[in-house]
Protein backbone atom coordinates (compact mmCIF):
# COMPACT_ATOMS: atom_id res chain seq x y z
CA UNK A 1 0.00 0.00 0.00
CA UNK A 2 2.79 2.44 0.69
CA UNK A 3 3.71 1.64 -2.30
CA UNK A 4 1.38 2.73 -4.49
CA UNK A 5 0.62 6.08 -2.58
CA UNK A 6 4.15 6.96 -2.74
CA UNK A 7 3.52 6.12 -6.62
CA UNK A 8 0.62 8.09 -6.65
CA UNK A 9 2.24 10.93 -5.11
CA UNK A 10 5.15 11.30 -7.58
CA UNK A 11 3.19 10.92 -10.60
CA UNK A 12 0.96 14.11 -9.07
CA UNK A 13 4.21 15.69 -8.29
CA UNK A 14 5.13 15.02 -11.91
CA UNK A 15 2.25 16.56 -13.13
CA UNK A 16 1.95 19.42 -10.74
CA UNK A 17 5.32 20.54 -12.16
CA UNK A 18 5.20 20.19 -15.92
CA UNK A 19 6.02 23.42 -17.71
CA UNK A 20 2.75 25.30 -19.37
CA UNK A 21 3.60 26.86 -22.24
CA UNK A 22 2.52 30.44 -22.20
CA UNK A 23 2.40 33.06 -25.27
CA UNK A 24 4.76 35.17 -23.93
CA UNK A 25 7.43 32.08 -24.27
CA UNK A 26 7.12 31.59 -27.97
CA UNK A 27 10.08 34.00 -29.04
CA UNK A 28 12.05 31.76 -26.62
CA UNK A 29 11.45 29.48 -29.93
CA UNK A 30 13.61 31.63 -32.20
CA UNK A 31 17.32 31.50 -32.94
CA UNK A 32 19.35 28.04 -34.22
CA UNK A 33 18.61 25.09 -32.27
CA UNK A 34 20.35 21.22 -32.26
CA UNK A 35 18.91 17.89 -31.50
CA UNK A 36 20.31 16.44 -28.26
CA UNK A 37 18.36 13.63 -28.21
CA UNK A 38 15.15 11.85 -29.84
CA UNK A 39 12.71 9.64 -27.67
CA UNK A 40 10.88 6.62 -28.71
CA UNK A 41 7.63 5.44 -27.82
CA UNK A 42 8.85 1.36 -27.56
CA UNK A 43 12.47 2.02 -28.28
CA UNK A 44 16.06 2.98 -26.41
CA UNK A 45 16.08 6.61 -26.96
CA UNK A 46 19.03 8.06 -29.80
CA UNK A 47 21.30 10.08 -28.21
CA UNK A 48 22.95 12.69 -30.81
CA UNK A 49 26.86 13.81 -30.04
CA UNK A 50 26.87 16.28 -33.34
CA UNK A 51 24.69 17.20 -35.56
CA UNK A 52 25.27 18.01 -39.14
CA UNK A 53 22.25 20.15 -39.44
CA UNK A 54 20.35 22.48 -37.38
CA UNK A 55 17.08 23.80 -37.16
CA UNK A 56 16.74 27.81 -37.45
CA UNK A 57 13.35 29.16 -36.19
CA UNK A 58 12.07 32.67 -36.93
CA UNK A 59 9.12 33.30 -35.26
CA UNK A 60 6.29 36.90 -34.90
CA UNK A 61 3.40 37.08 -34.23
CA UNK A 62 3.06 33.44 -34.16
CA UNK A 63 3.87 32.95 -37.68
CA UNK A 64 7.08 32.51 -39.14
CA UNK A 65 9.20 30.02 -40.45
CA UNK A 66 11.48 27.00 -39.83
CA UNK A 67 14.77 26.18 -42.03
CA UNK A 68 17.48 23.59 -42.28
CA UNK A 69 21.03 25.29 -41.84
CA UNK A 70 24.53 23.25 -41.94
CA UNK A 71 27.07 24.92 -39.48
CA UNK A 72 30.68 25.38 -40.71
CA UNK A 73 33.82 25.47 -38.55
CA UNK A 74 34.25 28.87 -38.85
CA UNK A 75 31.20 29.71 -36.93
CA UNK A 76 28.62 30.34 -39.98
CA UNK A 77 26.06 28.52 -41.51
CA UNK A 78 25.36 27.15 -44.89
CA UNK A 79 21.64 28.25 -46.05
CA UNK A 80 19.48 27.48 -49.01
CA UNK A 81 16.41 29.01 -49.67
CA UNK A 82 13.99 25.72 -48.33
CA UNK A 83 11.71 26.21 -45.30
CA UNK A 84 8.47 25.45 -43.51
CA UNK A 85 5.57 28.03 -42.96
CA UNK A 86 5.29 27.78 -38.87
CA UNK A 87 2.28 28.81 -37.16
CA UNK A 88 1.67 28.70 -33.42
CA UNK A 89 -1.77 27.80 -32.29
CA UNK A 90 -3.13 27.54 -28.84
CA UNK A 91 -5.64 24.74 -28.05
CA UNK A 92 -6.84 22.94 -25.24
CA UNK A 93 -4.29 23.81 -22.68
CA UNK A 94 -1.68 22.68 -25.25
CA UNK A 95 0.44 24.92 -27.84
CA UNK A 96 0.82 23.73 -31.18
CA UNK A 97 4.01 24.25 -34.27
CA UNK A 98 1.46 24.00 -37.26
CA UNK A 99 3.87 23.45 -40.54
CA UNK A 100 3.34 23.84 -43.95
CA UNK A 101 5.35 23.29 -47.61
CA UNK A 102 3.55 23.59 -50.85
CA UNK A 103 3.80 19.82 -50.45
CA UNK A 104 2.23 18.73 -47.02
CA UNK A 105 1.10 19.86 -43.59
CA UNK A 106 1.77 18.58 -40.26
CA UNK A 107 1.80 19.66 -36.49
CA UNK A 108 4.11 18.90 -33.37
CA UNK A 109 3.43 19.72 -29.90
CA UNK A 110 5.11 22.15 -28.11
CA UNK A 111 6.01 20.34 -24.51
CA UNK A 112 8.62 23.00 -23.54
CA UNK A 113 10.53 26.11 -24.32
CA UNK A 114 13.40 27.93 -22.36
CA UNK A 115 16.54 29.99 -22.93
CA UNK A 116 18.29 26.59 -23.68
CA UNK A 117 15.52 23.78 -24.29
CA UNK A 118 13.15 23.22 -26.78
CA UNK A 119 10.77 19.87 -26.62
CA UNK A 120 8.39 18.87 -29.46
CA UNK A 121 6.39 16.26 -30.07
CA UNK A 122 5.07 14.99 -32.68
CA UNK A 123 1.91 12.84 -33.67
CA UNK A 124 4.15 9.06 -34.02
CA UNK A 125 4.55 10.19 -30.34
CA UNK A 126 8.61 11.25 -30.78
CA UNK A 127 9.74 13.58 -28.77
CA UNK A 128 12.54 15.39 -29.99
CA UNK A 129 15.12 17.51 -27.88
CA UNK A 130 16.96 20.45 -28.55
CA UNK A 131 19.71 22.51 -27.32
CA UNK A 132 20.17 26.05 -28.13
CA UNK A 133 22.89 25.71 -30.64
CA UNK A 134 26.01 27.50 -30.27
CA UNK A 135 28.53 28.53 -32.59
CA UNK A 136 31.11 26.82 -33.97
CA UNK A 137 34.44 28.46 -34.14
CA UNK A 138 37.79 25.91 -34.54
CA UNK A 139 39.95 28.26 -36.75
CA UNK A 140 40.91 30.63 -33.40
CA UNK A 141 41.12 33.63 -35.32
CA UNK A 142 39.62 35.84 -32.86
CA UNK A 143 37.13 36.96 -35.95
CA UNK A 144 33.52 37.62 -33.85
CA UNK A 145 31.12 34.49 -35.32
CA UNK A 146 28.09 35.54 -36.88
Amino acid sequence: MKKTVSILFLAFLFVACQQKVKPEDISKINGYWEVEKVVFDSIKDKEYGMNEVYDYFEIKNNKGIRKKVMPQLDGTFVVNDTYENVTVRFADDKVFLDYSTPYMKWSEELIAVSAGELVLLNKEKVEYHYKKATPINLLGDGKTTK
